[in-house]
């Protein structure tokens, strides 16, 4: 007969060995959970990791074009456009002008001037002006020759293109270009767009080709990604955008709030006595400056034959002659400019196509000194009839620099990119080195900042 504690030893032993099983599946249980929890925290950090280097990646390469128009434009909503387009807004807007050609007294209207860009076609106008992909092999820009700095020219008596030689001319100002119809010394452009063509696309210039600008833009996703934000009804990216874009930012370099506009609008203390004196021999009908250098802009924007001189060693410069060589009456504009504005004249030395003058009251002194003066002895010029003899004194001359001190005027100065979509310096390799540019330090700062509440919200999800 089978024994009840036969039955008993038999049971216990079975548990026993089930539970000894039953303990060891739970001990290999934990460390399989453990090395599982082990290896998920691994993941999820490698996955944090890859996420905000994603989002550093992300923000280093993309940039986002302003929504705001420049100071001094107002964001209008326009029905023919169907967009919101920038218009300039400023005080001689109030006032009237003979034949509304900013002919007149102190308080005179402006001529017509370009507006009506779209805020993001500003900014893109911006960034590609400082960028030195527009050039053929990324080494200069627009802003190369038209530093901000510098009166948005260069100090140069003539400026240096892509080929690290002088060029035939000096770089003239661009403040108040919106106010233009002529553009070139010689005035062989009428349109910023078609004065945007020349530089890029001249061998001792910018040296580029259209065909050359359109593949560096094309392979470039962040100006695809700006181009497509700036002019979101076309489908493709063309050079027609391009001129307009730089035609944009050019029409919205302003400058009309010199301590002289202040005395124009009414402020009688924002000149000395010196300085009113010298606006006063300025205008008058001994000098003659204002019948050429017309406030408020202070240039007719037309061409004047006065006989300027070149530099020693340099043959004599037809300038406009070439530009209207099919008129007839061509001849008689032989050796002739386009007047330039005096606007920032302080800020644009040296003067003159040629660079020839270094300063301002040698300038003042050549028209002082004689209808002709410096004409060379193998050319005929037709001189303007305005160019006399005034004979001022030195006092006056001097009081007539002091006024041209007083049309300073870079409030409305644009910034320049911190970095570009080129990845290029801003400017040229030269001027970022020479005005403290660190390229990646800036990138590195900027991207800091915009990086954290991304970085916060991945953090707080666990993703």
């Amino acid at each position: 007969m089978f024994k009840l504690s036969t039955l008993f030893r038999v049971l216990f032993r079975s548990e026993y060995k089930y539970l000894t099983i039953l303990i060891s599946l739970l001990f290999s249980y934990q460390s399989i959970a453990q090395a599982l929890e082990q290896n998920l925290s691994q993941n999820v950090s490698q996955n944090l990791e890859q996420k905000k280097a994603n989002v550093d990646k992300e923000i280093g390469e993309q940039f986002f074009l302003s929504k705001n128009c420049p100071p001094s434009f107002e964001l209008i909503y326009s029905k023919a456009n169907e967009q919101n387009v920038c218009l300039l807004v400023n005080q001689y807007q109030f006032y009237d002008s003979v034949q509304d050609r900013g002919v007149g007294g102190t308080q005179t209207a402006l001529p017509k001037h370009r507006d009506g860009f779209t805020p993001q076609q500003i900014d893109l106008g911006r960034y590609l002006f400082f960028d030195p992909l527009l050039s053929k092999d990324g080494s200069i820009s627009c802003a190369s020759c038209h530093q901000p700095d510098k009166g948005f020219s260069d100090d140069l008596d003539r400026s240096i293109g892509i080929t690290g030689n002088k060029v035939a001319r000096s770089a003239p100002t661009l403040w108040n270009v919106a106010f233009l119809d002529k553009f070139f010394w010689d005035a062989r452009a009428t349109t910023l767009e078609q004065q945007a063509q020349g530089p890029l696309f001249d061998a001792k210039e910018m040296g580029n080709t259209p065909e050359k600008l359109m593949q560096s833009l094309q392979a470039n996703k962040q100006y695809l990604m700006l181009f497509k934000q700036a002019f979101p009804q076309e489908d493709e990216l063309t050079l027609s955008q391009v001129y307009s874009a730089l035609s944009a930012f050019q029409s919205s370099l302003i400058s009309l709030n010199s301590r002289y506009d202040q005395y124009a609008h009414g402020y009688a203390k924002a000149l000395t006595k010196k300085e009113i004196a010298g606006l006063n021999v300025f205008r008058s009908f001994v000098a003659r400056c204002a019948e050429c250098h017309q406030p408020p802009l202070f240039t007719n924007n037309q061409i004047a034959v006065i006989g300027t001189p070149e530099p020693k060693g340099n043959t004599f410069d037809i300038g406009a002659e070439k530009t209207y060589a099919k008129l007839n009456n061509a001849k008689k504009l032989r050796g002739g400019f386009k007047v330039p504005t005096l606007r920032n004249i302080a800020k644009t030395a040296p003067y003159m196509h040629s660079g020839r003058y270094d300063n301002l009251l040698d300038t003042v002194k050549f028209y002082n000194d004689g209808r002709g003066n410096a004409v060379p002895e193998d050319q005929e010029l037709l001189l303007h009839w305005h160019i006399s003899e005034p004979d001022l004194t030195d006092d006056e001359m001097a009081s007539i620099v002091d006024f041209l001190g007083t049309l300073t005027d870079e409030s409305l100065s644009p910034n320049v990119p911190d970095y570009l979509p080129s990845g290029l310096p801003p400017i040229d390799k030269n001027y970022a080195t020479n005005n403290g540019f660190n390229l990646e330090k800036k990138k590195e700062s900027k991207n800091e900042n915009k990086s954290k509440n991304k970085i916060k919200n991945i953090n707080s999800k666990g993703e």
